[in-house]
């Protein structure tokens, strides 16, 4: 295994604000990348991602053998995961935006449509807003509650189980901010564009060392 972060490119979002921050928190060697080997090869992958479930998982699914090599690499070697923006809502079940359609299925639960309760907060939820952390974890280290992190978007990861949620962000109504387990954890904000809580949550994310269900049995 390699020591380099793969930011998985399939076409979607500014990747190369993504692949700056990585470089800014200490990352030596960061590859935006459509070659499923430099996944396969990866001490850390990312997947981001702008714009609607079913076209990001269109154009992920497109990249012959990407999904594959991701499999192989967090599922089956439990390389570290951080999946950022419509890359988080792709580790669901399902998306139903746009129609339904079929996730990854790493975290079980659906993305729906942010409804909050105040007629007067528009959709999409865009902007700085600050973090309630819903359960303690290594990314999330010294990151206080009430840390401001940035959104962009119109759907939000509604976990099955309680124990996935890592993090909500109150819009009317509590939206998911993040979700994790095992070795995977997902974001909704853009830690590229969070500035200070986004950069800690990079180094956090380049340092953990997560044990894997298989590992732990």
């Amino acid at each position: 295994m390699g020591d380099h972060v793969a930011i998985v490119d399939y076409g979607s979002g500014n990747l190369r604000s993504a692949a700056k921050a990585f470089e800014h928190c200490g990352a030596r060697d960061v590859r935006v990348t459509s070659d499923p080997a430099d996944v396969l090869s990866a001490a850390h992958v990312v997947l981001p991602g702008v714009g609607a479930f079913g076209d990001c998982r269109r154009g992920l699914f497109a990249v012959d053998g990407m999904v594959e090599a991701m499999t192989e690499t967090v599922l089956g070697r439990g390389t570290p995961f951080l999946g950022i923006c419509v890359g988080m809502q792709l580790m669901a079940d399902i998306g139903e935006e746009h129609g339904t359609h079929e996730g990854l299925g790493w975290i079980p639960g659906h993305v729906k449509a942010v409804q909050p309760d105040d007629p007067m907060l528009k959709i999409p939820h865009m902007g700085w807003n600050q973090l309630t952390r819903r359960a303690d974890h290594p990314v999330l280290e010294g990151l206080i509650d009430g840390a401001y992190a940035y959104f962009v978007h119109s759907f939000h990861f509604v976990c099955d189980r309680p124990e996935h949620l890592l993090a909500t962000v109150a819009y009317g109504v509590p939206i998911t901010a993040m979700v994790g387990r095992d070795n995977m954890v997902g974001v909704q904000f853009h830690p590229e564009k969070s500035q200070a809580t986004g950069l800690r949550l990079i180094e956090n994310f380049l340092r953990w060392t997560p044990q894997t269900a298989s590992q732990a049995a």
